[in-house]
């Protein structure tokens, strides 16, 4: 297999760091939802992943411009859907930035420090602030769940394309396909 983006399909980098991205975030959503009920140091993991999806997300960007995508596979549904597609991998780009960074900025309003994968630790630049904390956990965990809900609809757009426009799509960003 290619390292590097075909005409036609993605290579091996960009496949490995978008189901990386994908195993992260879920993995970091679902342990976000039951944080309360585990033990301390899962919240060390938590933010370990958001920050791993933050390094990947920097890696893949990168990648991207300096290895261009394939072409989008031509659809029945015509230009607009292309746009439209375009547009929600923005979103989903967004997304996958504001989250961690909201998640960062609530442990600094929390008057903690951010550890970077427990090799380094930034110390909070803010004394804390318990009302401020809790309106960034707000919209960290609502920037959350609207990026499992587009990844959601990513997903359900990817099946689409792959049993009822019948197109590769999918094939193309899937390992071995």
């Amino acid at each position: 297999m290619r390292l590097t983006n075909s005409k036609d399909r993605y290579g091996a980098v960009p496949q490995f760091l978008h189901w990386a991205v994908v195993a992260l975030v879920i993995t970091a959503w679902l342990l976000g939802q039951f944080i309360d009920d585990l033990p301390r140091g899962t919240l060390a993991i938590h933010i370990a992943l958001g920050l791993g999806v933050l390094v990947f997300l920097v890696a893949r960007l990168a990648w991207r411009f300096s290895d261009p995508p394939p072409e989008p596979e031509p659809t029945a549904l015509g230009p607009w859907l292309d746009v439209a597609g375009r547009l929600a991998h923005y979103l989903m780009y967004l997304l996958l930035a504001l989250v961690p960074i909201a998640g960062i900025v609530t442990q600094f309003a929390r008057g903690d420090a951010v550890s970077i994968f427990g090799v380094y630790e930034i110390a909070s630049p803010w004394v804390k602030d318990r009302a401020f904390a809790r309106s960034v956990t707000e919209v960290h965990e609502i920037l959350a769940n609207a990026l499992v809900i587009f990844a959601g609809l990513h997903a359900v757009a990817a099946l689409v394309h792959h049993w009822i426009l019948r197109d590769r799509t999918l094939l193309r960003m899937l390992p071995g396909a």
